[in-house]
């Protein structure tokens, strides 16, 4: 915990509530934002009974949900769905933007307010 940088990933193992293949997700998002360098969290989960709760935590949250829509958390907050096919392209565009806003000073990462990133 001296030093971070990129995007820090919170995921779930899988289970019988998953709404999307998480594993096979995290691992094409973290080949998709290994540039990113900036301190941030994406929270990735597949069901949501736990994931709103780690998405409350983190800079960017996805849960899993029904008939491929799935929910996106901006700032530990609810804010839009996504569908199956967008996904991960919708994610890294999302991330992108705010490690600009965080760069530019515009944003801080909720890592930062809750003393998890130093």
């Amino acid at each position: 915990g001296l030093r971070t940088r990129g995007v820090r990933v919170v995921s779930c193992p899988s289970c019988a509530r998953q709404g999307f293949d998480v594993i096979r997700t995290v691992q094409k998002l973290e080949d998709a934002l290994g540039h990113i360098k900036t301190p941030m969290s994406l929270s990735v989960l597949g069901c949501v009974v736990n994931g709103p709760g780690e998405a409350r935590e983190t800079d960017i949250g996805i849960t899993g949900g029904g008939n491929g829509k799935h929910m996106v958390y901006l700032s530990g907050i609810t804010d839009h769905h996504v569908e199956d096919d967008d996904m991960v392209s919708h994610i890294v565009r999302l991330v992108e933007a705010k490690a600009a806003e965080i760069d530019a000073g515009a944003s801080v990462s909720m890592d930062t307010l809750h003393g998890k990133a130093a």
